[in-house]
């Protein structure tokens, strides 16, 4: 598996900068380019348990904060080869802190891993059920592998 070079406009906000110094818009941009299947319009935003739990709230009907929501707007669309993907990436900085320090894994890696995750589901990959689930893993394996991070659903690591 390469790195391909499609079409990419990225937006990276931090609206909750604790993050923006060890997860740099040039990081973020390497995982998205890694994991994209065609050209993309995305942004990736980094938000706080608030933020993270009214969007989750008010949109997945969930009151709580969850690590990564990915909002696909043109989702179930037949694409044309030039036609982007486009998407919002949230990544709440609290869960993502709290879930890398649980896995013993290092924020970057684990915030790899979810916008790899993200960028999927923003092309059109689920885990609703186990075949598509066990397909989407070892796609977020690969490609992590291809950037030079351990495999995410290894377990909890000493």
């Amino acid at each position: 598996m390469s790195v391909k070079n499609h079409e990419l406009d990225l937006d990276v906000q931090y609206p909750d900068a604790r993050l923006e110094s060890t997860v740099t818009p040039e990081l973020v941009e390497r995982w998205v380019r890694a994991t994209l299947l065609g050209p993309a319009e995305l942004t990736v935003r980094f938000v706080d348990s608030v933020e993270g739990q009214t969007l989750n709230r008010d949109y997945r009907g969930k009151d709580y904060a969850t690590n990564v929501l990915t909002f696909a707007y043109n989702e179930g669309e037949e694409l044309g080869e030039d036609e982007p993907t486009q998407a919002d990436i949230i990544l709440c900085t609290d869960v993502l802190q709290r879930e890398a320090d649980e896995q013993k894994k290092t924020v970057e890696e684990h915030a790899a891993h979810l916008i790899v995750h993200g960028v999927l589901h923003a092309q059109g990959y689920d885990h609703e059920h186990d075949e598509e689930a066990e397909e989407m893993e070892q796609f977020e394996r690969d490609i992590m592998e291809v950037l030079g991070y351990p495999d995410p659903y290894e377990e909890n690591r000493s």
